[in-house]
């Protein structure tokens, strides 16, 4: 026997890098594919909206523990306990500006005082129409009520409290007289000036 005939031929030299290269591309491939299937699979398999997503990370559920009954927030600290609000009927307000600031001398003084007068109501728009039919009349009220204080009680919160009070309870008691109802709950100074 030869010696040919008891060792059989080696393999080509480049024949093994050339299995060994196809195995790799199979092996990338399908961890190509396994990837393309996760992402897929996770993109397609969240039933909920990004919108969903978000108010779902927002809206956690509310943690206890069953011997303390606390409910607990994120950072583990207590959450405040939401107590039921009673029903409240809820009104829109009205306002109404005199359209000219008034001026009138103060009692006892020298000093002149400026101011803007507004006025709300949470009563329909008939109030707000019966105060600019009669704005010459209240006008004339508010002035007679703005001579009778002094200086010291315009110059304090107090007396200016007590002068949006006399001016309302002077405004309802004229649109009485003229109309029936009154309706103004407040009155305001957008603008007062001591001079």
């Amino acid at each position: 026997m030869t010696a040919e005939a008891t060792n059989p031929p080696a393999p080509a030299p480049g024949k093994g890098r050339k299995i060994l290269k196809v195995l790799g591309l199979l092996i990338a491939g399908a961890g190509f594919a396994g990837a393309g299937f996760g992402a897929g699979f996770f993109y397609f398999a969240n039933p909920l909206s990004p919108n969903q997503d978000v108010l779902a990370l927002i809206q956690k559920p509310v943690e206890t523990t069953a011997e303390t009954e606390v409910a607990l927030g994120d950072d583990g600290l207590p959450r405040k306990k939401v107590k039921p609000v009673p029903e409240k009927e809820l009104f829109v307000t009205s306002y109404y500006t005199f359209p000219e600031a008034l001026t009138t001398n103060l009692a006892e003084s020298r000093r002149f005082l400026q101011l803007s007068v507004g006025l709300s109501t949470q009563y329909d728009e008939t109030v707000i129409k019966n105060v600019d039919t009669h704005k010459l009349a209240l006008t004339s009220d508010i002035l007679a009520v703005l001579a009778s204080f002094t200086e010291v009680q315009a110059s304090t919160k107090e007396g200016r409290d007590q002068l949006a009070l006399a001016i309302k309870d002077v405004i309802n008691a004229r649109l009485v007289l003229l109309e029936g109802f009154g309706g103004v709950e407040d009155v305001f100074f957008p603008s007062f000036v001591l001079q």
